[in-house]
């Protein structure tokens, strides 16, 4: 009789990782990411890859797509990295918060306004230029925010430094906020506005979730 067992094995391994894949939309957005990241550093089409699913304000009418492909593009390594580590350890305290279908709302409706956000505020009489915006970013900081609503006494490390999560959602914002105009090459606009998204939507599921604790006949919807 032949019995496999090696479940330490490098097929153990990859069906661990296939089966995180299909069970945590965190860990699907996670693998897109690096997906696209591979694409991206590809001799010949990365270039052509990169500016086609970009979100450029100029061309949104006519590139409409771009509202979400643009979330799964980063612009290097340390970028990619940052955003896959939030999203790693805050994207899956969400989802089991609230659930798959709700983590994945909240991403996208943040990723999304994150651009319509940078796109109005990219006029000159703000003093920002229309400029292409790539990165999940906008859309981390939505579920950031949520989870801050609904989760606000959560301890995290920010450089190693152990805080509450609002206390860490306050600083960051505090910092987009005051960079608004620098020339660091950061959509700040674009963070504020998946922030505030997080916030509303964050809201809105905690009270319907007090609502529903206190008696069977409320639906958690929001």
């Amino acid at each position: 009789m032949y019995q496999n067992s090696t479940p330490y094995g490098s097929g153990g391994t990859v069906d661990r990782i296939k089966r995180s894949v299909s069970t945590s939309p965190s860990m699907a957005i996670i693998a897109i990411c690096i997906l696209s990241f591979m694409v991206e550093l590809m001799p010949g089409i990365g270039s052509l890859y990169y500016q086609t699913f970009w979100f450029d304000p100029s061309h949104v009418l006519s590139r409409p797509w771009t509202l979400v492909t643009y979330i799964f593009l980063h612009n290097g390594i340390s970028h990619l990295f940052v955003n896959m580590l939030v999203m790693f350890f805050i994207g899956r305290a969400l989802e089991q918060r609230v659930g798959n279908k709700q983590l994945l709302g909240i991403f996208f409706t943040a990723g999304i306004l994150s651009a319509v956000g940078h796109a109005l505020m990219s006029m000159p009489i703000f003093g920002i230029y229309p400029s292409p915006i790539v990165g999940a970013s906008g859309a981390i900081y939505g579920v950031f925010a949520a989870l801050a609503v609904l989760e606000p006494d959560s301890r995290v490390y920010v450089y190693f430094v152990p805080m509450k999560l609002k206390n860490a959602l306050v600083l960051f914002a505090g910092l987009d906020f005051l960079m608004i105009h620098s020339t660091d090459m950061v959509a700040h606009i674009a963070h504020l506005s998946g922030l505030f998204v997080g916030l509303y939507m964050g809201y809105r599921i905690k009270k319907i979730q007090e609502r529903y604790w206190k008696g069977p006949r409320y639906a958690g919807r929001w």
